[in-house]
């Protein structure tokens, strides 16, 4: 990774996309936000507040992606997957937008629903422990 892309900034990467797909991506994020999913709603009610010690967004716009939750501090996205994400196609999909987030300099982690809802703790941890890493 190039030095520029250090860890743990303060200022940088606060606007993750450009100005003219942000006015576009704010929408649907404010969208998504609306209809987020069980699991997603049960993490953020973990994450929020900085309780992990950082601060983190739900769905944020990065790039031409709208990710589940990032930490811009730490350059840590966090994606919350359904059923959905088993299949081909979104598998597919899924690998080349964390390859292209990892361009961007961020470290991609990916949970299943029912580990979000049925191991959380354990799910906080390895958030905590790459939260630590960075």
């Amino acid at each position: 990774m190039e030095e520029q892309n250090h860890f743990l900034s303060t200022q940088e990467h606060v606007f993750t996309t450009d100005v003219n797909r942000w006015r576009i991506l704010k929408g649907l994020a404010q969208q998504h936000r609306h209809t987020s999913t069980k699991a997603e709603n049960h993490l953020w009610q973990a994450l929020r507040g900085g309780q992990l010690g950082l601060r983190f967004r739900r769905q944020h716009a990065i790039g031409s992606f709208i990710v589940d939750f990032v930490c811009l501090t730490a350059w840590l996205v966090v994606e919350v997957d359904g059923e959905v994400h088993n299949e081909p196609n979104q598998a597919e999909y899924d690998q080349n937008r964390t390859i292209e987030l990892e361009k961007r300099g961020f470290q991609v982690i990916r949970f299943p629903n029912n580990e979000v809802l049925t191991q959380t703790e354990t799910v906080l941890q390895r958030i905590r422990e790459q939260l630590n890493s960075r």
